[in-house]
């Protein structure tokens, strides 16, 4: 199949890019600013992403372009239009204030490929410290804006472009339409990736690479891993075996309810009750990444026992999509947050690891589980961490909190769907705060919990805004929190968005 390979500098926005490829029809690979996969035959373009850094810096990145300029088409984003001009003699010098929002372009060669069919003064987003002050010898500028004269430029000889503002985000309002005119006017795209034709390839590369290997799979019961069960079970039938560990901290009923639906998707599925276990491992502990690495040390422990009865198994497959890997550790080396199911295996597992959705974001799983025929209500199930609710009670973690928050979030998700609400929210919850707050009920002065409610709408994850949930929907899912869960007196609602804050508190 056909592809487009992005070489990540570390811009927020990389993956952002990715997605747009992906939306054009073109699979994508991003890899390192220095880990080019040269020789793969099917590469048909090159992106060079942006980046923090600065071109002209010790530490900025310098990958050796030999073997892809002159042999690939090229675009460079921001920094790696800078990078491009740079390396071939180009003058990039600090603009003194950071050049940052909304810029209208000045078309001057209208006819350029990379320019068919924009707009005299289209709208563009900056976004550089950084700018390109003069283009190397044999360039030329085909755009400029009202403060940057060189916004974009090429090298036709050799297939090169570089632009200066982000065409991946939605600010740049025909940005899309010329990552279309590079990926498939300029690279030649035949536009064969979608969820279809990734189920079918999938399935082939995984039957290739299991044969008759026996897998074992940790369901969580979000979408993520059930769309990993089903793509496996399609592929290898008997050979995979499901495990479901409950670690107590589950949203309430779910491991129930769970258990229900992969009976309906003819999943063969252990399921494992191991609440207090956890419980009692995690007594007094309040800080997060603690309360993750414990979850995660009990999780192998838990599994490996019920593994080890599973005779004959070599991989353990898990449902990590590309998300996941992405905060876990971004190209710079610097961890967002950890999460469960990234970072290897424990050496005494002794299993061999099987990530068959690791390339994908959230609604392209969700697309693979449509095609794979799966219920609309597991497909879009919101996204719930691994973790659980230890990371949705904040402080230390006691039965009687996970009641809280248990009883607190189920009348919130509830409220959702009865109000039609669920669809249009990316994830939603219950966060149970470490403080408590004076009110009254019942003429009687109470000293109670405080709940937030956290709902955010997002495509992937990577950016979200808070959901702007109707007033009379929140008064009324206030109402009932206080009235009917025992310890709260007081409701608040999370009005903050991803960047700066995180979907979730912890």
């Amino acid at each position: 199949m056909q592809k487009v390979i992005i070489l990540d500098f570390g811009s927020q926005t990389t993956q952002l890019i990715g997605r747009r490829v992906r939306e054009l029809g073109t699979f994508c690979e991003i890899v390192p600013w220095n880990k080019f996969p040269a020789g793969d035959p099917d590469i048909i373009g090159v992106i060079l992403s942006g980046s923090p850094l600065s071109v002209y810096a010790e530490d900025a990145f310098h990958p050796s372009l030999d073997g892809i300029v002159g042999r690939y088409p090229v675009l460079g984003i921001c920094y790696g239009a800078q990078l491009l001009s740079y390396l071939y003699g180009g003058r990039i010098e600090p603009v003194g204030t950071r050049e940052y929002g909304r810029a209208n372009l000045t078309l001057l060669e209208p006819s350029d490929p990379l320019l068919k069919g924009i707009d005299e003064g289209s709208q563009v987003w900056m976004s550089h410290g950084d700018s390109i002050t003069a283009i190397p010898e044999g360039f030329r500028t085909i755009a400029s804006t009202g403060t940057v004269a060189n916004a974009a430029f090429s090298l036709p000889q050799k297939k090169v472009w570089g632009v200066q503002f982000h065409p991946e985000v939605a600010h740049s309002v025909q940005g899309t339409l010329l990552l279309e005119n590079f990926v498939e006017g300029i690279c030649g795209s035949r536009r064969e990736w979608s969820a279809g034709s990734f189920v079918d390839q999938t399935v082939r590369e995984l039957k290739e690479e299991l044969g008759d290997d026996k897998v074992i799979l940790g369901l969580s019961g979000g979408v993520d891993s059930s769309v990993a069960a089903v793509l496996l079970n399609r592929a290898i039938g008997s050979n995979l075996t499901c495990i479901f560990v409950n670690h107590g901290l589950l949203r309430k009923n779910e491991y129930e309810d769970v258990l229900r639906d992969y009976q309906c998707l003819g999943l063969n599925v252990i399921g494992v009750d191991a609440g207090k276990e956890f419980l009692s491992e995690l007594e007094g502990v309040s800080e997060p990444e603690r309360k993750r690495k414990i979850i995660g040390a009990k999780f192998v422990e838990v599994f490996n026992s019920e593994a080890s009865k599973i005779e004959g198994a070599s991989w353990l497959a898990q449902g990590t999509i590309y998300p996941d890997r992405i905060e876990s550790c971004n190209i710079t080396g610097k961890v967002i947050k950890s999460h469960h199911n990234v970072g290897g295996l424990p050496e005494e597992m002794k299993l061999k690891l099987c990530e068959p959705l690791k390339w994908l974001f959230k609604d392209e799983v969700r697309a693979v589980g449509e095609s794979l025929g799966m219920p609309r209500h597991l497909v879009y199930r919101h996204p719930f961490p691994g973790p659980g609710l230890a990371i949705r009670i904040l402080g230390d973690i006691t039965p009687e909190k996970v009641r809280i928050a248990q009883e607190a979030d189920d009348i919130f998700i509830r409220g959702l769907r009865e109000w039609g609400l669920y669809d249009q929210v990316w994830q939603a919850g219950v966060i149970l705060l470490p403080v408590r707050s004076v009110g009254v009920m019942g003429d009687e002065r109470t000293y109670e919990r405080t709940v937030a409610l956290r709902a955010v709408t997002s495509s992937d994850a990577m950016t979200a805004d808070w959901a702007d949930l109707p007033t009379d929907f929140l008064r009324k899912v206030s109402n009932e929190i206080i009235n009917k869960v025992k310890g709260v007196n007081r409701v608040c609602y999370d009005i903050s968005s991803k960047p700066p804050a995180t979907i979730e508190w912890e």
